[in-house]
This record gives C-alpha cells, sequence and structure tokens, in this order.
C-alpha cells in the first residue's frame, strides 16, 4: 500500500509540475468576444456565403445595363459571295468589278473589321423578378451573418462559464485534498497513539488518492475548455487560459420572453421564401416576349488595324420564345413547389422555435430552483463538516463518517458551481431565443 501511494503521489506531483510549467493567459469575456467577431473561421464563412449572394445579385444588373462587345476579325477567300461583299464594305468597288468574269471568279482578297456591338435590354419581365429574388437571398444571407454572430456570442458566453466552472472544480478538489492530507496527518498520529486502527489510516489514505485523480481530471477539464476557447478565436496556440471574470449568479435583462418576427434567422427564412415566390414568378414572366435595342459600328479595311470604311446599324428586336415542348411548363411547376416547401419550412421553423423557447423557460425555472436547494444544501453540508471534523479531532467520530461527510461537502460544492452554470446558462439561451 506504501508503495502505491508513493508511485500516485510522483505521478501526482509530475502532472500538476507540467500543468504549472504550461503557459498561463489572463483572459475576460470582452476580449474571447473581440477576439471571436475577428477571427472565428464559422463568422468569415457566414461573410463569404454574404458576398456570394451579393455578387449573384450584382450579376442581374445585365437586366438593366447594356452588353457591348468589340471584336476585330481578319480573314481571306477567293468566294465570289464573300469577296464581293468585303469590297462593297471597304468601299473599293470598280466598274471593272461588275465583269461577270470577275465575279465568278475573283481574286484573292484579304478584309478586316472591327466591330463595335451594343445591346440594350427594354422589356425583360423574368430577369426584373430573378433581380428581386437575389436581392432577397442578399438580405437573407447578410441576416444570417448576424445570427451567426449573435449564436457565437452565445457559445462564446457558455464556453467562458465552461472555463469558469472547471477553475472552481480545481479550486474545490484543491482545498480537498488540503483537508484530505490534513486529516491524513491526523489519523496517522491517532493511529501512533493507539486511538484508531490501521484499516482507518489506510481508508483516509484512499480518501487522498481518490482527491488527487478528481483533482487532476479537474485540472484537465481547465485544458479541455481553454482548447475550445482557443478553437473559437482561431487561436492554434491552445494555451492555458485563466478567466478575470468569477463564476457568481447572473442576473439577465429578458425585456422579453416571446419569439419576435423580427429575430435574424426568422426573418431570413421570411426573405428566403420571398425569393421562391420572386423565382416561380419569373418563370411565369418567361412565357411573355421580351425587347431588347441593339447597333453595331463597323470599321473595314484591306489592311490589319486599319478602317478606312465604316457604317453603323441600330434597331430593336421583339423576341417570343412561343413553345420549348413541355419544359417551361415543368420549370413553373418545379418553382410553385419549392416555393410552396419554403412557406412551410418557415411554418415548421417558427413552431419549433416556440417549442424550443417553452423548453429553456422551463429549464430557466428548474435551475433556479435546484440553485435555492443547492445553495441550502452547500450551507448545510459545510455545517456538518464542521461538526464532524471538531468531533473527529476529539474521537467522538468515527473515521468513516468523516470521510463521508467530506466527500458529501465536495460533491455539494461541485453541484452548487455546476446549477450556476446551469442558471446563467438557461438566462443566456432564453436571451438568445428571444432576441429581436
Amino acid at each position: 500500500m506504501k508503495n502505491i501511494g508513493y508511485v500516485t503521489m510522483v505521478l501526482f506531483l509530475f502532472w500538476n509540475g507540467v500543468s504549472l510549467a504550461q503557459e498561463t493567459v489572463n483572459i475576460s469575456k470582452k476580449d474571447v468576444l473581440t477576439r471571436v467577431s475577428e477571427n472565428n473561421k464559422t463568422i468569415k464563412i457566414s461573410e463569404q456565403d454574404f458576398n456570394q449572394a451579393r455578387a449573384d445579385f450584382r450579376q442581374t444588373n445585365a437586366v438593366f445595363l447594356p452588353h457591348i462587345t468589340a471584336s476585330h476579325t481578319g480573314m481571306a477567300t477567293t468566294n465570289p459571295l464573300m469577296a464581293f461583299g468585303s469590297k462593297l464594305n471597304q468601299e473599293i468597288l470598280t466598274q471593272n468589278d461588275f465583269n461577270p468574269f470577275l465575279l465568278n471568279n475573283p481574286s484573292q482578297i484579304e478584309n478586316y473589321a472591327t466591330k463595335f456591338e451594343i445591346q440594350q435590354p427594354l422589356l425583360n419581365l423574368d430577369g426584373l423578378y430573378q433581380r428581386k429574388a437575389a436581392k432577397s437571398k442578399m438580405e437573407a444571407m447578410a441576416l444570417k451573418v448576424t445570427r451567426t454572430s449573435d449564436y457565437m456570442a452565445f457559445e462564446i458566453n457558455k464556453a467562458y462559464m465552461q472555463l469558469q466552472l472547471a477553475y472552481k472544480g480545481v479550486a474545490v478538489m484543491e482545498k480537498a485534498l488540503e483537508a484530505a492530507n490534513a486529516n491524513k496527518i491526523l489519523a496517522t498520529n491517532s493511529f501512533k497513539q493507539g486511538y484508531l486502527q490501521r484499516a482507518d489510516v489506510l481508508n483516509v489514505e484512499v480518501r487522498v488518492t481518490e482527491v488527487q485523480n478528481q483533482l487532476q481530471s479537474a485540472k484537465s477539464n481547465v485544458q479541455n475548455a481553454s482548447d475550445y476557447l482557443s478553437f473559437l478565436m482561431n487561436d492554434e496556440a491552445y494555451i492555458v487560459y485563466v478567466p478575470t471574470d468569477s463564476l457568481q449568479v447572473s442576473t439577465l435583462a429578458l425585456s422579453s420572453k416571446i419569439i419576435s418576427e423580427n429575430r435574424s434567422d426568422i426573418k431570413a427564412m421570411q426573405l428566403a421564401s420571398d425569393a421562391y415566390k420572386a423565382i416561380n414568378k419569373a418563370d411565369k414572366m418567361a412565357f411573355l416576349p421580351r425587347l431588347n435595342a441593339f447597333g453595331s459600328y463597323e470599321l473595314y479595311d484591306d489592311k490589319i488595324f486599319q478602317g478606312d470604311s465604316n457604317g453603323y446599324l441600330f434597331g430593336a428586336q421583339l423576341s417570343w420564345d412561343i413553345f420549348q415542348g413541355s419544359k417551361r411548363f415543368g420549370k413553373a411547376q418545379k418553382s410553385r413547389a419549392e416555393f410552396e416547401k419554403s412557406k412551410l419550412e418557415y411554418e415548421q421553423y417558427v413552431s419549433e422555435s416556440h417549442l424550443e423557447l417553452n423548453k429553456a423557460k422551463r429549464l430557466l425555472l428548474d435551475a433556479e430552483n435546484k440553485l435555492k436547494l443547492n445553495t441550502l444544501a452547500l450551507k448545510q453540508s459545510e455545517e456538518s463538516l464542521r461538526i464532524r471534523t471538531n468531533r473527529f479531532k476529539e474521537g467522538l467520530e468515527k473515521t468513516s463518517d468523516l470521510l463521508s461527510t467530506e466527500t458529501q461537502y465536495a460533491q455539494k460544492q461541485l453541484e452548487y458551481y455546476q446549477t450556476i452554470f446551469e442558471y446563467n446558462y438557461a438566462q443566456a439561451y432564453v436571451q438568445f431565443l428571444t432576441k429581436g
């Protein structure tokens, strides 16, 4: 038993030394919020989703803005029609070119054409509704960024409280170890004086070992909580953080305890449904004709990058794609189904949000009642330990009873801090769900 106790103590001192050797940094919740807002990858991903949606919306500017192209083409031909047309465009036709023999058997001619073309949409109803859909999607993505930031703030609050709770666990176990070692010394002295049996001393030593193991687990929890904060802040150093704010009961101002339709994620769902509605209208408008204006300015020459002759062309075109088999009808039916599905998903999401809020309210009420009971239980356990410790020093209490009371007191301390965490978490969750 002595050898086992010695090995355990060596391992404990080793791990304790490793923990102390690690770099520790004090950090406040405000600092964590700032670093997460700047570096968190989840937020950055949502921002890129918004940038993508904004780029899609900007592409729909083509509904209003002209399409302009420029080209320079060079060719050589002996084709009778092409040769005659090239000379005509170059304005170099002569009377001799109308000779039937030359018309039918022209010499090779080179033609270089520089052309500027413009197409201006005038009436494109399906394009207008596609633009409206893209705008709704962009606004929905902007709200998604907002909700992602809100969620990360909530997650940071939880992660920071977990770090605080982990340190409270270490503090409780350190005090428990201190008390266990003191009892071990007292039990050893009492054994030497013949007041206790060897079995009682061994029970105390087992208690010391148990507390040492629990203390090591508590320190591992500190490292785990610190690693999660590092992950949220996108910090690959993974150092041990020390919270500058202590874990205590907080009271958040819950201005509202109902689901708001202006909550960013709910509003984003509504905008997504609006986008599907606009897409369905765009598919219906595709049955109508389109009106576009067009124009071109052309330069011709028999030498590259020259333009001795020129001409222009402009006009308007009303086009109507009357029938594409059943493709257009099927597309309209599909977009209609997607719109109806989005409305159902919106209603379901709002209903689930109300369900989650009711659950969170009950969680908050249970945590509040539990906090009151655990506060009272902690005071009673502390008083019980004080009485039994004094009686044990006087030889009036059994060793097993003292150890049981010590274990119960440490457990009640941990339960008390765990309840504070649950109560604060429940408040933060209700606030997150009811945020407008």
